[in-house]
């Protein structure tokens, strides 16, 4: 039995599911490549790409350990996520959450979104009652999100509020992807070789070794989802397709509180941040929308 068949079952569409997640995905992605990241991170004493992303993502949880990154994220490998050690030491989280809202703010207001306050003021008025009525058990990534003090600027408030939901169906991602027994290297795999990951970031930042990307094609090999070379068959792409929609499906009843014309109007509304982002040449490959679909870096499978 497959992990969505224990889900309640709601009446809203998943297509229109799947189009909102796609485009809070995209709104939110932009703060992982502007060159504003970067430098609020020098600020706090931190040059490194690898513990200055882990740290400003892993804020709202708090001072945790490494480990615990390691597992909320899921898909990195555990040397990839060691390299944060120390980041706590040089900068509390709530620095580190203050630095990547200023980074947010500043690119928003470089890129010129496009958002009038009028614009915010509805995006707002769909998303807040979601974020708050939203189930937070076992989502862990987004019950932090969710408890961080929204930003006097409106418009770093709404994409924080975006963050929310974006890591919410992250959170529901991992638990379809262990139920499917798919475990973080495998996935990343999985994601690459049905063109939804580019390899080389993959290879670049999630640091799996040879050794471990082997037993991975292995394993996936044996589910008859990759061929030996590790090129992705029609099982495994059907496959990666299933797992998604029982994603789609345990993150249908979030959307209850505005129903299907309220998410098609979200997505609307906040589609024009990552149109700007895009114009501006902000990523190194096509992203994931509504309307196309390859790459999604950060992804969990």
């Amino acid at each position: 039995m497959h992990l969505a068949s224990t889900f309640a079952r709601v009446d809203t569409d998943l297509r229109a599911v799947r189009e909102v997640s796609l485009t809070i995905n995209a709104t939110h992605l932009f703060v992982y490549f502007i060159p504003e990241a970067p430098e609020e991170a020098a600020k706090l004493g931190v040059t490194e790409p690898g513990p200055a992303y882990f740290a400003f993502r892993s804020a709202p949880m708090g001072a945790v350990p490494w480990q615990v990154t390691l597992a909320a994220f899921y898909n990195f490998s555990p040397r990839s996520v060691r390299a944060m050690t120390g980041v706590w030491d040089t900068a509390t989280p709530e620095q580190w959450q203050a630095a990547r809202f200023a980074a947010v703010g500043r690119a928003l207001r470089r890129v010129d979104v496009g958002l009038t306050a009028e614009r915010i003021a509805e995006a707002r008025s769909l998303i807040d009652p979601v974020v708050a009525s939203a189930d937070y058990a076992g989502k862990t990534m987004a019950a932090a999100n969710a408890s961080v003090p929204l930003p006097a600027d409106p418009l770093v408030a709404l994409w924080q509020q975006i963050t929310v939901l974006r890591e919410w169906r992250g959170d529901a991602h991992i638990t379809v992807l262990a139920a499917n027994g798919l475990g973080p290297c495998d996935c990343t795999l999985l994601q690459t070789a049905t063109g939804h990951f580019p390899e080389a970031i993959a290879r670049a930042t999630r640091l799996w070794d040879d050794e471990e990307v082997a037993a991975a094609t292995a394993r996936l090999v044996a589910r008859g989802w990759l061929d030996a070379d590790g090129t992705a068959t029609d099982a495994g792409v059907a496959a990666r397709e299933r797992i998604e929609t029982e994603t789609d499906e345990h993150c249908s009843a979030l959307w209850t509180p505005i129903g299907d014309a309220g998410v098609r109007r979200l997505t609307s509304l906040i589609m024009p941040v990552h149109d700007a982002f895009t114009a501006t040449g902000t990523y190194p490959f096509r992203v994931e929308t509504a309307a196309r679909r390859p790459a999604d870096p950060e992804a969990t499978g």
